[in-house]
This record gives structure tokens, C-alpha cells and sequence, in this order.
């Protein structure tokens, strides 16, 4: 199983504004180890009042070693209908290369545990993309499993807008 303690002179707290930089030049990394930069949109001012506004919509830690920091988890509370239990979303999970396997992702997983426990949830949920089996693995010693019986779906752009206006696209179910 893979370290929940990293190496000595590695921390894990809470992001705070002051962290806005630190966040969306890993966010942008972590946008192109994924091949998906051309979808990144976020600001700093965007970051700034998602995450520290008057009604924050998620929480970030930071894993820092001395005063850099080294990577970052950004979560949120969920709700399950079925077992009528909180739960908790990692959205993002991201470590610097030159920092893989000495324990930081652990680190950073074990936090959002924690405070995800604190709260009474029973579960932590989170996606992966297909063909990063470096994290797969990562994910599968821990002791979790796909969710394979669930597809995801999203919507976004014209689509979205359309749904949000008009309801759809009048397909009548």
C-alpha cells in the first residue's frame, strides 16, 4: 500500500488565497500530463472565489515541501440519495513529477480521507482517465475499485445552454 506519510520535511494543509499562483500553475500541469489543456479556462479571480469566496464550492490542500508547493488535492462534499450518507468528490489529485512515489499522493488522498470521515462521510468517489495506469495502480493498491457498472456522463456548451433554456432538446421522456 502506498505511504499515507511522506517523506520527512513534506506537509499537507489547507490552500489558502495566498496559494491562488501555486494552484493554477499545477492545475495547467496537471491539464497537460492529461492532454487536456486546451480545455483549461480557469483565473486566478475564478480560483480565488471558487475556493475562498463568499460561498466556496470546494476545498484545495497543498502538499509543500519547505515553502514549495508540490501538489495539490481539490475536493468536494456529495450526497447519496440510496444510502443517505455524505460522501466526498476528489476532483483533482495532481503531484509534481520530480515528486511521484515518495508518498505525497498517499499523503494528499489520506488528508481528504480525514477530512471526508470528519464530516460523517462513508466514501470518497473520484475519476481517472483510461489510460493513466501509473494512477490506476496507484488507486488499486490503496483498495479501490472501478466503478465499472456507472458510466459517466457531462454536458456542457451549446448543449448545456439548450437543456438550461428550454429544456432539451425535446426528445419527450
Amino acid at each position: 500500500m502506498p505511504a499515507a506519510t511522506p517523506q520527512p520535511g513534506i506537509r499537507i494543509d489547507l490552500a489558502t488565497a495566498a496559494d491562488v499562483p501555486a494552484l493554477l500553475r499545477m492545475i495547467t500541469a496537471f491539464a497537460e500530463f492529461e492532454r487536456l489543456a486546451h480545455v483549461v479556462a480557469v483565473t486566478g479571480e475564478g480560483l480565488q472565489e471558487a475556493l475562498f469566496g463568499a460561498r466556496p464550492v470546494a476545498e484545495a490542500a497543498l502538499a509543500r515541501s519547505g515553502g514549495e508547493a508540490i501538489g495539490f488535492a481539490v475536493y468536494f462534499p456529495t450526497y447519496s440519495t440510496f444510502s443517505g450518507r455524505s460522501g466526498m468528490y476528489l476532483e483533482d489529485l495532481y503531484v509534481e513529477p520530480q515528486w511521484r512515489r515518495r508518498g505525497v499522493g498517499g499523503a494528499l488522498l489520506a488528508h481528504v480521507a480525514r477530512a471526508a470521515a470528519a464530516r460523517g462521510c462513508t466514501q470518497m468517489n473520484w475519476s481517472v482517465l483510461d489510460w493513466n495506469e501509473s494512477a490506476l495502480a496507484f488507486y488499486r493498491e490503496l483498495g479501490a475499485e472501478p466503478a465499472r457498472e456507472w458510466i459517466g456522463y457531462r454536458i456542457g456548451g451549446e448543449a448545456f445552454a439548450r437543456l438550461a433554456e428550454t429544456g432539451g432538446a425535446g426528445g419527450g421522456r
